[in-house]
Formats: structure tokens, sequence, C-alpha cells
């Protein structure tokens, strides 16, 4: 069975929610965040001390898109990946990979110079820089999304694919930061579609009572708050 190293809300909600889509069985492991500080038992697990961490058998992986890509291999009559012969294949890896190179990262900077610093370390100005930078990003999304159709409102293949999970959380992590109102009027209804699938809410749920269960905060950082 596969094992999911998540903390609540963090980057390795990508990881639970494809499991979720997928039906796979696996077994979650909650840590407090940020676990290389608060958790530090996990290092030898994952010297990087970040989530996710996914194992399975002799397998381990500890990048959010790259995990999506992985799981939708493992269940290939679930349609939730785009093959090497299909035309949209190009745009499901540019997808999957602008999810966190292009969207996430962005945020985490936010994050850390709005939030994680101490006060004396807080620069305002790089957190507003990068939550512009993302916004501007987020062009590529609002213009895909002007063109789905109302059938088929997904990214690419006309169906739900493992890149709306990466781009989702994105998304996810976005709204949590309050920059939803900043969004185009095609990403909001986007988004509104993916909160509704059953996984997605699942993937919530199964998170809050195994945080409660494993002794974690159920409540994403106290400094995001949805």
């Amino acid at each position: 069975m596969m094992e999911l190293y998540h903390c609540v809300s963090a980057r390795s909600f990508r990881a639970l929610w494809m499991l979720e889509e997928l039906g796979l069985p696996y077994q979650l492991h909650m840590l407090p965040f940020p676990p290389r500080a608060l958790a530090k038992e996990y290092l030898a697990l994952n010297p990087l001390g970040t989530v996710p961490l996914l194992i399975d058998g002799a397998t381990r992986m500890t990048e959010s898109s790259a995990i999506c890509q992985y799981l939708a291999s493992k269940a290939p009559a679930r349609q939730l990946g785009v093959a090497p012969d299909e035309k949209a294949y190009g745009s499901y890896l540019n997808w999957l990979y602008m999810a966190d190179a292009t969207l996430t990262f962005p945020q985490t900077l936010v994050l850390r110079y709005c939030f994680f610093e101490p006060a004396v370390r807080r620069q305002p100005q790089v957190a507003e820089d990068y939550e512009r930078w993302f916004l501007g990003r987020l062009r590529a999304v609002e213009a895909a999304a002007q063109s789905l159709p109302a059938d088929k409102p997904y990214l690419c293949a006309g169906r739900f694919t493992a890149a709306d999970v990466a781009i989702g959380y994105a998304l996810m992590l976005s709204d949590y930061l309050g920059m939803s109102a900043q969004w185009g009027p095609a990403t909001q209804h986007y988004w509104m579609g993916l909160q509704q699938r059953a996984a997605f809410l699942r993937s919530l749920d199964i998170e809050k009572q195994a945080a409660l269960a494993q002794g974690v905060d159920p409540i994403p950082s106290p400094l995001i708050r949805p």
C-alpha cells in the first residue's frame, strides 16, 4: 500500500486528491507544518523536510506535480493521465508543470514574506511583487477557461485529468490567500466546478479527520485561512 505524508492544505493535497479520484489504496500520515521544524523525525524519511512524500515500495517521490503524473499512470483505465499518442499530451504536460513551477512557486514567496518570516524579516514589497507575478501568469488559466465547453470544463483532452488537480491546487492556495477576487470570471467559474467534485470534497474531509485522529491541527496554518 502506498503511503502519503501530508500537511493540511499543503502541496501534498494534490497527491491526496489524486489518490481519491483514482480510488487507490493508501495510508495517510499527517504532519504539523512546517514538518522540518515540528516533526524532525520526518527528516529521516525525507531530508528536505517537505511534503508531499509518496512512498510506493522502493519509489519515493517529493514533487507534487510529478506525483500526479505518476499516480495517473498507476490506474490508466481511469484516464486521469493523457497518453503520448493523444493530441493533448503536450498541453497536459505543460499544465502539470506550470501548476507548480509557475503558479505555486510565487505564492510560496508571498507566504514567506507576508507570514512565515519573523516580523523584522518580512518584506511586504516582495510579497506584493510575487502576488502580481502569480496573477499575471494566471492569465493562461483564464484564457483557457474562457474556451471550455460547459459539458467538459477541463483544461485538456476534453476530460478531467491530473492537470486539473495540479492547477486546481494552485487556485486553492490562491483562494486561501485571499486573491480570488482578482481572478478573471472564467477562472472563478472553473474553480467552482472543481470544488464540486466528490473526490475533492472527500479529500478535504479525509484530511480533517486524519489530522484530528493523529493529533495535528486540522485548520490550515493559522496564517492561511479560507
